[in-house]
C-alpha cells in the first residue's frame, strides 16, 4: 500500500542550514552598506552645516562692515557708538540666526556685544591681523565659548583700500552647530533603520524564495532518480517478459501446447471457479487469486462478454495487486465489477492498515510507496492515469473490514464522460 510518508528531513537539513547562512549573510551585507553609507552622510552633514555656517558669518560680518551707519559710528567716542550700533547688532543677530555681532574701534576696543559687561573692554582673541586688514575665518574661544567666527576689517572710504578704523566679529556657538547637527542625524536615522528593515525583509523574502526554488530543485532532482529506477526495472521486466515469449511461442510453434500451459501455469497459477462471463477478466481473476489466496470476487459482479477492454484489466491488476501487498499473507481482498449502460464500475477493498486522509493525495504520485525495492509506486499512478484518460474517476474510502477502499469508474471504450 503507497501510504507511508517519506521522511525528507535529514534531506533537508543541510538546505536549511545553507539558507540560514546565505540569509545572515545578506543581513550582515545589508547592514554594513547602511551603516557605511550613513556614516558617509553623517559626515557629509556635519561638513555641510559647517560650511553653510561658515558662509552666513562671513556674509553678514561683510555686510556689517560696508554699512555707512558702522563706518560713521565707530569714530564717535565710545559711549555714543554704542548707543547707536547695540541696536543694529542686536536686530542684525536676531535677522540672520547667529550668536552674537561685536564691532570693535581701531584699538579693538568692543562697541557692541550680547553681555553689557563686556562693551568697552578690548576683545578677548587677538584681533592684531584683522586690525592690519586681514579677514578671519575660524573657531576661537571668546567670552560666551567656543564659537565659529567671521572677522572682517571696518574700512573708511574705499572698502577695500581704506584705512582700518575698526572690526566686525559675527559668529555662532559650537554648541549650536552640534545642536543643529544632532537635529540633522536624528532626521536621518528613523530613514536608516528603515532601510535596514526593509533589506532584512528583502533578504527574508529572497531566501525565502530560493528556499521554495531549492525544494523543487529537490523535489525534481528525486523525481529524475525514481523514474531512473522506474525505467531500469521495468527494462529488466521486459527483457524477462520477452525471453519468457520466446519460450512460450517455440513450445506452441513445436507443437507442444501441454508444456507450454504448463510452463504458463507455473509462471502465473490459475485457480479456478469463478463465474465471470467475460474471459478475459475471468483469467485475470483467476490468475489474480491464485496468487492471492485471500482473493474474493463478489458474486454480485455482472459484467457480459466483450465488456472489458485492457484499461479496465490494468485497473483491476494493480488495484488487486496493491490490495493484496496491504493486506499481507492470508489477508483479505475483496472484488466487485459492475458494468452499467455506460460505465464500468471496479471496487477494490483490503483489510490491511488503510490510507491516512492526510496521505491520499499523494499515494498516486509515481514512485511513492510504503515497499522499499525501488520499481514500485509505479500500480496507483499507472490506474490515476487511467482514469484520467478516460474521463473517469477514482475514489478513496474505508473498508469494512477495516482497510482501504479504492473505487474507480471508467466509461465504456468510446465514451467519455
Amino acid at each position: 500500500m503507497s501510504t507511508a510518508p517519506v521522511d525528507r528531513a535529514a534531506d533537508r537539513a543541510p538546505v536549511r542550514v545553507r539558507l540560514a547562512v546565505l540569509l545572515a549573510l545578506q543581513c550582515t551585507v545589508v547592514l554594513v552598506c547602511v551603516l557605511a553609507t550613513t556614516l558617509v552622510a553623517m559626515s557629509t552633514q556635519e561638513r555641510s552645516i559647517r560650511t553653510a555656517t561658515e558662509e552666513r558669518v562671513l556674509d553678514v560680518a561683510r555686510s556689517l562692515a560696508e554699512l555707512d551707519q558702522v563706518r560713521r559710528a565707530v569714530l564717535l567716542d565710545a559711549d555714543a557708538a554704542t548707543a547707536e550700533l547695540q541696536p543694529l547688532a542686536d536686530v542684525v543677530a536676531a535677522a540672520s540666526g547667529v550668536d552674537y555681532v561685536v564691532v570693535t574701534d581701531a584699538r579693538g576696543i568692543r562697541l557692541t556685544h550680547p553681555n553689557p559687561a563686556e562693551r568697552g573692554r578690548s576683545v578677548s582673541t587677538d584681533a592684531t591681523a584683522v586690525l592690519a586688514g586681514e579677514t578671519f575665518l575660524g573657531t576661537e574661544t571668546g567670552t560666551i565659548g567656543p564659537s565659529l567666527r567671521a572677522k572682517v576689517p571696518v574700512r573708511a572710504g574705499d572698502a577695500e583700500t581704506g584705512a582700518v578704523i575698526g572690526t566686525a566679529s559675527v559668529g555662532v556657538l559650537e554648541s549650536e552647530i552640534a545642536g543643529s547637527y544632532e537635529e540633522a542625524v536624528g532626521g536621518l536615522l528613523p530613514w536608516v533603520a528603515g532601510s535596514i528593515v526593509l533589506g532584512v525583509v528583502l533578504s527574508g523574502l529572497l531566501t525565502a524564495a530560493l528556499r521554495r526554488r531549492v525544494r523543487r530543485l529537490e523535489a525534481d532532482a528525486r523525481e529524475l532518480e525514481t523514474q531512473r529506477r522506474i525505467s531500469g526495472a521495468l527494462r529488466d521486466q521486459t527483457h524477462e517478459f520477452h525471453t519468457r515469449l520466446h519460450v512460450i511461442r517455440g513450445l506452441v510453434a513445436e507443437g507442444e501446447t501441454g508444456d507450454a500451459l504448463t510452463y504458463i501455469g507455473g509462471l502465473a497459477p490459475v485457480a479456478s471457479g469463478l463465474s465471470i462471463d467475460d474471459p478475459a477478466l475471468r483469467a485475470l481473476l483467476d490468475g489474480l487469486a491464485a496468487e492471492h489466496r485471500g482473493l474474493r470476487v463478489d458474486p454480485a459482479s455482472l459484467v457480459p462478454r466483450g465488456v472489458v477492454d485492457d484499461d479496465a484489466l490494468s485497473v483491476i491488476g494493480n488495484l488487486v495487486r496493491n490490495a493484496a501487498e496491504a493486506a499481507g499473507p492470508g489477508g483479505r481482498v475483496d472484488v466487485l465489477v459492475l458494468a452499467g449502460d455506460e460505465r464500468l464500475t471496479i471496487d477494490v477493498a483490503d483489510d490491511g492498515p488503510g490510507v491516512p486522509p492526510a496521505d491520499v493525495a499523494r499515494i498516486f504520485d509515481r514512485g511513492v510507496s510504503s515497499k522499499a525495492p525501488s520499481g514500485r509506486g509505479v500500480g496507483l499512478d499507472l490506474v490515476r492515469r487511467i482514469a484520467g484518460a478516460r474521463g473517469g474517476s477514482i475514489t478513496v474510502g474505508a473498508a469494512a473490514a477495516g482497510g482501504a477502499r479504492f473505487t474507480v469508474e471508467l466509461p465504456h471504450a468510446g465514451v467519455r464522460a
